[in-house]
């Protein structure tokens, strides 16, 4: 029966309804290729220009179905496929492989086509076996349905690793090459990122070294959007280490001894290794003594014993300590070492207020600053030490229950202020080192221990200072004089001018006031001005005093000549003035025009007498002369008023 309607079909060319309804479902899903074509005639058909055309109307006699039955019968031939949609992931079965192509049977109307390409991963795929596809189209450009196997890996492995990064479920991966920053993993079929510092808890520098390997990882960060996956495999070490951590701290107990490994060395100690959880080694636990840097003890890799000091469950911390396995050094002190005892020491800190030196490893003893040396004089602990020397020292005090012992430096020698009366009288002459200077005077070393401060004023009879840094340096030698001692203070008065005579006796003779001296403008303000005179003496001009006959002032640098006008011999003071040298030569020359008057006028008076004598009786003439003369000696008596 099949037969004679595939032959009817055949010879009249169109596709019969009761060939369609006879046919069993089976026979119709198997031949789909022909329905198909059987579809695509009938809509050829009905797009022909042959509208007027009896479709019904069969030569042959053939026997046809009403327009409503056969819709019925379209329906259930329909039906007999399953309803697919684009993107959607289906099971399926090969049923042949050609050159480029694997044909996949989902139950659809038709089969689909993967790329052979797809299948690289499976060199041995065969007819009958079962792969999940993905319908990318369901009729392409060829009318084919397109399938894809790569498509579908994809979406499952994307949505495999959105349930493990819910779970935090851990995922295996190959390593497939390195980018920049780190690795790609394949995770079933898809590329994820491995930063590098998320390959080991350790820092990696090499990369190389990974690419090809299979690991575990934990999928630490996704982005739905562009279906991007972060993975982690220090964070799976870290669970490790954790879970080891926890197990290790809880049985913990104070005091208890553990052998570890040196992990890590830093300024501030080490990380020791306890087996799979680290402590922290201080750098004050290392030694009794002082260390400067743990390197100097401890290197990585070592082996040793440590003492558990204190541990903190919450925050995982473990203190560790490696001195604590010796006694304190303090406890088996030798009973040789007492107070008066001269040792050594070396230098281990320096403070403000001393120096530690230490004896033996884990004693120390301060050297304070008032113990460095004899002098009164004030000493910079920082800049007399140096870390690392060795000094030598005797032992003041030495408290074994405290643990303190405090060292003398300058009690290795006899304290010189016990002689000072006799080594450096008053009035003796002396040699020292400027040592440091102040506002008011400069301090002079005379030898180890003994000083003196020279003040400012006696520095010099003849100049004043502001400060005694224009006179002398730090580092200077100097030449003084003993002027007095305080022995029960420790104190020294110096004196650098008394080591000549006086010259002030002498100066005022030669600077007498009203004398009148050539001097030099050093200095000027709005006060006054400062003025050289001769032998290096300094004179002082109050403002009023600097102006000049024009009634402009003198300016600095302006040599002229000034009178005395102040001489304090016990003060060391000179007070000039110019405006009163310019004064003064104008009064003597008032006083000489004034004296050539009174002189004339005598005169005068004196002829008129000698007129008067001679005649007795004045004529017309006479008195002319006698008019003329009075007026001459008014005129001379104006002038002499002046």
């Amino acid at each position: 029966m099949e037969e004679n309607q595939n032959i009817q079909l055949e010879s009249a060319g169109t596709p019969q309804v009761e060939a369609a309804e006879q046919t069993p479902a089976t026979t119709v899903a198997s031949n789909e290729s022909a329905a198909r074509q059987s579809r695509k005639y009938y809509q050829e058909m009905d797009q022909t220009s042959h509208d007027d055309f009896d479709w019904s109307v069969d030569k042959r006699n053939v026997a046809s179905y009403p327009k409503d039955q056969r819709q019925t019968l379209e329906k259930v031939y329909d039906s007999t496929f399953k309803s697919i949609a684009e993107s959607e992931l289906l099971r399926g079965a090969i049923v042949g492989i050609t050159k480029t192509d694997v044909i996949i049977n989902i139950g659809f109307k038709s089969d689909g086509l993967v790329s052979l390409n797809e299948f690289r991963d499976m060199p041995e795929i065969k007819i009958g076996d079962e792969i999940e596809v993905m319908v990318v189209e369901k009729e392409d450009k060829n009318g084919h349905l397109h399938l894809s196997r790569k498509l579908a890996r994809a979406a499952r492995a994307w949505q495999q690793i959105v349930d493990f990064y819910k779970t935090g479920e851990v995922v295996t991966g190959t390593i497939t090459s390195k980018t920049k920053g780190g690795l790609i993993v394949d995770v079933y079929g898809l590329e994820t990122f491995l930063p590098g510092s998320q390959i080991d808890v350790k820092p990696v520098t090499d990369y190389d070294q990974y690419v090809g390997k299979t690991m575990d990882f934990k999928v630490v960060k996704i982005n739905e959007t562009i279906r991007n996956a972060v993975v982690s495999h220090k964070a799976l070490i870290e669970s490790d280490i954790e879970q080891q951590r926890s197990v290790i701290i809880g049985q913990l107990e104070k005091g208890q001894v553990l052998e570890g490994v040196v992990k890590n060395v830093t300024d501030f100690g080490a990380f020791i290794d306890l087996g799979g959880v680290d402590g922290l080694l201080y750098i004050t636990d290392i030694s009794w003594g002082r260390v400067t840097h743990p390197n100097e003890v401890l290197h990585n890799g070592q082996k040793l014993n440590v003492v558990v000091l204190d541990f903190d469950d919450e925050k995982k911390r473990i203190s560790l300590g490696l001195k604590q396995l010796t006694p304190h050094p303090w406890d088996n002190l030798s009973a040789d070492i007492q107070e008066g005892m001269h040792v050594k020491g070396k230098v281990v800190n320096i403070e403000d207020y001393g120096a530690f030196l230490e004896i033996l490893p884990g004693v120390e003893g301060l050297v304070h600053v008032s113990e460095i040396t004899w002098s009164s004089q004030p000493i910079n602990a920082k800049e007399f030490f140096k870390l690392g020397e060795e000094y030598e020292a005797v032992i003041v005090t030495l408290d074994k229950d405290e643990r303190k012992m405090s060292l003398s430096i300058k009690q290795l020698t006899s304290d010189p202020w016990d002689s000072i009366e006799t080594r450096f009288p008053v009035e003796s002459r002396h040699s020292g080192v400027v040592k440091n200077i102040t506002p008011y005077g400069v301090f002079v070393e005379l030898e180890t221990g003994i000083g003196g401060m020279i003040h400012i004023s006696d520095l010099s009879w003849i100049k004043r200072y502001n400060h005694p840094g224009e006179f002398v340096k730090v580092g200077d030698k100097i030449d003084i004089a003993i002027l007095s001692i305080d022995k029960e203070n420790r104190k020294l008065a110096l004196g650098h001018k008394q080591l000549e005579e006086d010259p002030w006796n002498t100066f005022e003779t030669i600077f007498p006031i009203g004398s009148i001296h050539e001097g030099l403008v050093t200095r000027k303000d709005e006060k006054g001005a400062t003025i050289q005179l001769q032998y290096g003496l300094e004179a002082y001009a109050p403002a009023r005093h600097l102006r000049k006959e024009d009634g402009s002032n003198i300016e600095a640098e302006e040599t002229l000549p000034f009178m005395i006008i102040e001489f304090d011999r016990n003060d060391k003071r000179i007070m000039v003035s110019h405006a009163k040298v310019w004064e003064q030569v104008k009064n003597e020359e008032k006083e000489v025009a004034r004296k050539e008057a009174v002189s004339e006028s005598e005169k005068t008076k004196k002829a008129v007498k000698n007129i008067q004598n001679k005649v007795e009786k004045p004529t017309l003439g006479d008195l002319g002369s006698l008019a003329a003369i009075k007026d001459k000696m008014k005129k001379a008596e104006d002038e002499s008023e002046k």
